[in-house]
């Protein structure tokens, strides 16, 4: 892969009006002015596509993603780098139209909708000079990174348990029934896949857990629950879950749970200490070791890891959170292509498809009076 120099000419295919992750987007790709935003498709509505692009200034406003994908690669100032916020459906079809023409993906979790799209893309992207991160941006807050680090570590000795909950209460409400855009594709079954609440959120939860400690599932048991009067999709996911480096887990995730905003929490413990964080407060992190008092350890302290340090912002004190951590992962992304620094700690293809192995293997056991499933089932299917 050729190395590039920044700001990167950067693209993006969704985030029109009445979206809200395609700002995020945004913002994250401005913070550190590593790209550049010029060239979009930001609805497939061409008179919203040209109200949504008016406010942003872009070059370059296409209505169709494949003619963007085709034109951008013909042009000499055409985008490096392409970041994908539609709907889960779209996102194979988009992200591979885009690989084989050697522009570099970001994509929005989960990798896809079905198995079948993810091996799909998976197929394509290996054969491709272009580099994929998905972004699951939980993975890139300081506290996180020091608690990856504190485990392999060994601080916490051989892990036993982890719990891991995401909890939300806006779709209480049946808001898909109330025009509301962003519950109207979440809560169908054609656009989001075969999960609803286990794709949108369960499979942050999921990343956060396996990311800390470095594993991946084995096997998960799931009881998937539809609250929401006319539900096709679960809005509610409780999943055992044995992974393969021999500690159990329970993941909780809903978005049915009055009182909760977004509530991401996660307790890991093994045989000689254990740790808790939560995404609400996420400048703190609790470790208790076991027959010492509990230590609080804080965002910015000189005391952390260099993983942590290296996506801290702000001195202690100044809180970060959503938006940095969003930030750092398309810095990181940036400085991999730019400067050939290591992306190991980034979010990629194997991860995508562990996700979608996820939602498939938790949908399976549910339907099937709550059996265990084996993750690689799906993953070692044949490509098409």
């Amino acid at each position: 892969m050729h190395t590039l120099s920044q700001p990167l000419r950067w693209g993006m295919v969704g985030g029109g009006e009445g979206a809200f992750i395609g700002e995020v987007h945004r913002w994250a790709a401005r913070l550190d002015g590593h790209y550049q935003l010029v060239a979009a498709a930001l609805s497939s509505d061409p008179e919203r596509n040209r109200r949504s692009g008016v406010p942003l200034h872009i070059a370059r406003l296409y209505d169709d993603y494949q003619q963007m994908a085709q034109q951008e690669s013909e042009r000499e100032d055409g985008i490096q780098v392409v970041s994908i916020v539609t709907p889960n459906h779209l996102h194979a079809d988009i992200a591979i139209a885009f690989l084989r023409q050697g522009i570099h993906v970001i994509c929005d979790k989960p990798m896809t909708a079905t198995m079948e799209q993810a091996l799909q893309l998976k197929q394509v992207a290996e054969s491709s000079s272009a580099a994929f991160l998905l972004t699951h941006n939980y993975s890139a807050y300081p506290l996180v990174r020091e608690a990856r680090h504190l485990i392999a570590q060994g601080r916490l000795g051989k892990i036993r348990s982890v719990q891991v909950n995401y909890v939300q209460d806006w779709l209480t409400a049946d808001l898909e029934r109330q025009g509301n855009k962003q519950a109207g594709w979440r809560t169908d079954k054609h656009q989001a896949g075969i999960g609803g609440c286990l794709g949108d959120i369960g499979t942050h939860a999921y990343q956060l857990a396996c990311f800390m400690v470095n594993t991946q599932a084995d096997t998960v048991l799931a009881d998937l629950s539809c609250w929401g009067e006319g539900r096709e999709l679960d809005d509610e996911a409780n999943v055992l879950i044995r992974f393969a480096n021999g500690a159990k887990g329970h993941l909780w995730a809903t978005q049915v749970a009055p009182g909760n905003e977004n509530n991401l929490s996660i307790e890991i413990y093994g045989d000689q200490g254990g740790l808790r964080w939560q995404q609400e407060n996420p400048n703190e992190l609790e470790l208790s070791l076991f027959g010492e008092p509990t230590q609080r350890l804080t965002r910015g302290a000189g005391y952390l890891s260099d993983s942590a340090k290296s996506v801290t912002r702000t001195p202690g004190g100044h809180p970060e959170g959503y938006l940095e951590a969003f930030a750092n992962l398309y810095r990181e992304f940036s400085d991999y292509l730019t400067q050939q620094q290591d992306d190991s700690l980034l979010p990629g293809l194997y991860d995508g498809m562990q996700g979608v192995a996820f939602i498939c293997a938790a949908v399976s056991s549910a339907n099937n009076e709550n059996k265990w499933v084996a993750l690689n089932e799906f993953t070692q299917q044949s490509n098409p």
